[in-house]
């Protein structure tokens, strides 16, 4: 499902070269659970964006689901996330006038589903959100918002879901109820789920943990 063979990433910063990356190189089959662990500024939201196609490597390669990202463009690669790939982000990212519903539907009405509604109220019952579909993200708990954010992620059944810190706004509850959700969909849906986080009690409910420092990987065993 996702490989990466000798990723190096570097910025330009005052003028210097500082690298972020370096000879990054693992492979992950469909339906795996990955967590990416580390300090921070150890490279690990640096490396998801590379993995998810956000960004280019300075040298190296990424092969998402068959494709070698390296040989698209801005907009096929654009095409090939909003086709096959979620995200969970630490601020949630719903956007404020939508309602809860319609920030679900978002991403199945530009697969051009029919029937986005249906789905999306399915999923936020599954989220145990169905009595708050038509509220705002403002009206709406921190850990809601991110049930609201996971039920969207999943809402065109990708073959694969990104998520960045995704309990690291929320209390111990509803990060344990993120927790449970993002597990017990990515069982179900048979999704291949790559997260970061710094809560070892999330990377302890992965298969695999890599864990990286100074931006090159030190560790990489069964959960």
């Amino acid at each position: 499902m996702l490989s990466c063979h000798a990723l190096h990433h570097e910025y330009l910063s005052g003028g210097r070269r500082l690298t972020v990356l370096k000879d990054i190189t693992f492979a992950l089959d469909a339906g795996g659970f990955l967590a990416i662990v580390g300090p921070s500024g150890s490279g690990k939201t640096t490396l998801l964006g590379l993995l998810a196609g956000l960004d280019r490597p300075t040298s190296g390669r990424v092969v998402l689901d068959g494709v070698d990202l390296a040989g698209l463009g801005e907009d096929a690669r654009a095409r090939l996330r909003r086709e096959r790939v979620g995200f969970v982000f630490q601020s949630f990212q719903l956007i404020p006038t939508l309602t809860a519903r319609e920030n679900v539907q978002v991403p199945l009405e530009l697969a051009g589903a029919d029937d986005a509604a249906v789905r999306a109220d399915a999923l936020l019952a599954r989220v145990g959100l169905g009595e708050r579909e038509h509220h705002y993200p403002a009206q709406l708990s921190g850990g809601e918002q991110q049930r609201v954010a996971v039920a969207r992620a999943f809402s065109t059944r990708p073959r694969i879901l990104f998520a960045d810190e995704p309990t690291g706004n929320l209390d111990a509850a509803n990060g344990a109820t993120i927790i449970e959700l993002m597990t017990a969909l990515n069982t179900e849906f048979n999704t291949t789920l790559v997260l970061v986080t710094h809560d070892p009690e999330l990377a302890a409910l992965s298969h695999r943990i890599i864990r990286l420092a100074d931006g090159a990987i030190v560790s990489d065993s069964a959960a």
